[in-house]
């Protein structure tokens, strides 16, 4: 027992602990991330500077323009990349290529989002922060740039091949690309985490007014009278907000005007597509380095009267130039389009008065309104929905003013219902009964509407 008891509470021995062999911890996956990323930027710039060595940089800027000689060039960029040490996969190795491809000859890692026909909007928030949009919906890209500095070489480009400037006296430019898509640039000291680009995307082929059916965007009796209405020289205005298709539309009502007539179209930034061929095209010019030489619409509407126009379309009414615009439409200048930044048809009605008297103070509003009712015909009214979806949810004719209103009456109304499956707005079309004063407009034009046209509805 006591030796029982002696075994039981004798100390036990452990073995001594093995010896363990120490590691570095393996970097986190955002660490390793940016190593490879750093890894990849440092292969291409070291590729860049080798092409520029080998290739003189005045054959460089000619072969942009060259596809085939583009084509040589990349598979002398293989080359130079299948030279450098570090290891990489022929995929890699062709990607790598064309990186230094679109930095050499386009706006680098913007590129790519460029040629993908499905992005409308590119919307860059910072270096490493890019967003687009694709069929309505913003989403976050992988696409970043290097460094600030880097962001502002592809900024240099697109700014210089349009012949404008920008640095930290003149911030902020509105340019176009080559392609006709509309640039925004703000640098900083107003841009506070660097520099902005948003890129608003036109396709190369506008939708038509077959696509503006096929989308129920509107009804093929609303699509007849607009389509009377713009043959028979009424004066239209299309309103919207952002984004809810007044420059599509506008292109859209412009397929209408008859291939014998000369149009003058007038845009801060070009970007309409007139289909017609006899169209003069003006663009605003913004001021130089001294910050002289500044050409606004307003001149060049004024300077438009004397080239003899049967139209002239204004690409958006922002300022002054909406007075001259008005007096233009009266005084012989039928069937002018323009469009103007408005929720509703009365918004408009409102924003056209206040940037008449920015044109003139001291008009009365009496005078203002009467040239508004006598000049504008018809109102179309675009929005977006909240399923993205563009409707034209007026089509309002202005009827006359008084001393206090510009008097309207609408013909056709798109009305919101509710929500269907996935979110998709459910609503209805339909013309409210009232015959338009200017039917007999459009009969004295030899363009007969049947009145039933007015009362008809669809849902959608």
């Amino acid at each position: 027992m006591a030796d029982m008891q002696l075994h039981m509470t004798a100390p036990v021995r452990t073995p001594p602990p093995l010896p363990v062999e120490v590691r570095p911890a393996a970097p986190s996956a955002p660490a390793a991330t940016a190593a490879a990323e750093s890894s990849r930027n440092a292969l291409k710039t070291a590729v860049h500077h080798e092409l520029i060595k080998r290739v003189d940089l005045d054959k460089l800027t000619d072969m942009g323009d060259d596809p085939s000689a583009r084509q040589r060039l990349l598979l002398v960029v293989s080359q130079l990349v299948g030279q450098q040490s570090t290891p990489l996969t022929a995929y890699e190795r062709d990607a790598l290529a064309q990186e230094v491809i679109d930095e050499v000859f386009g706006l680098g890692p913007l590129e790519p989002l460029l040629h993908d026909a499905t992005v409308s909007d590119i919307l860059v928030n910072t270096f490493d922060t890019v967003y687009v949009e694709r069929k309505g919906q913003i989403e976050k890209t992988a696409v970043v740039f290097r460094d600030n500095a880097h962001l502002m070489h592809i900024i240099d480009k697109i700014v210089s091949a349009v012949g404008r400037r920008i640095d930290e006296s003149s911030p902020m430019v509105d340019a176009r690309l080559l392609d006709g898509s509309r640039v925004n640039i703000v640098i900083p000291p107003l841009a506070v985490d660097g520099p902005l680009i948003s890129i608003r995307r036109f396709g190369s082929s506008p939708l038509g007014a077959e696509d503006l059916l096929r989308v129920r965007a509107l009804t093929p009796q609303m699509l007849e009278v607009l389509n009377c209405a713009v043959r028979a020289r009424l004066n239209i205005i299309v309103s919207g907000g952002t984004g809810a298709g007044k420059t599509t539309l506008l292109n859209v009502l412009s397929g209408f005007i008859s291939p014998d007539e000369r149009v003058c179209t007038i845009e801060d930034s070009a970007e309409l597509q007139i289909k017609q061929e006899h169209v003069v095209r003006l663009e605003c010019r913004p001021p130089n380095v001294e910050g002289k030489g500044a050409i606004r619409q307003r001149e060049l509407v004024i300077n438009a009267l004397r080239m003899r126009p049967d139209r002239i379309i204004l690409g958006e009414i922002r300022g002054e130039e909406a007075l001259d615009m008005l007096q233009a439409m009266n005084t012989g200048h039928d069937g002018s389009i323009t469009t103007v930044h408005a929720n509703t048809p009365r918004d408009a009605i409102a924003r056209l008065e206040t940037m008449s008297m920015m044109g003139s103070v001291s008009l009365p509003e009496k005078a203002i309104r009467a040239q508004i009712s006598s000049a504008v015909h018809l109102i179309v009214q675009a929005a977006r929905m909240s399923d993205v979806s563009r409707r034209i949810t007026h089509i309002s004719e202005i009827t006359g003013a008084t001393n206090e209103v510009v008097s309207m009456q609408d013909i056709f109304v798109f009305e919101k219902q509710g929500l269907g499956p996935g979110g998709k707005v459910k609503g209805r079309f339909y013309a409210t009964g009232v015959v338009p004063k200017f039917a007999e407009k459009l009969k004295a034009a030899g363009i007969p509407v049947p009145l039933d046209i007015f009362t008809h509805s669809a849902d959608v």
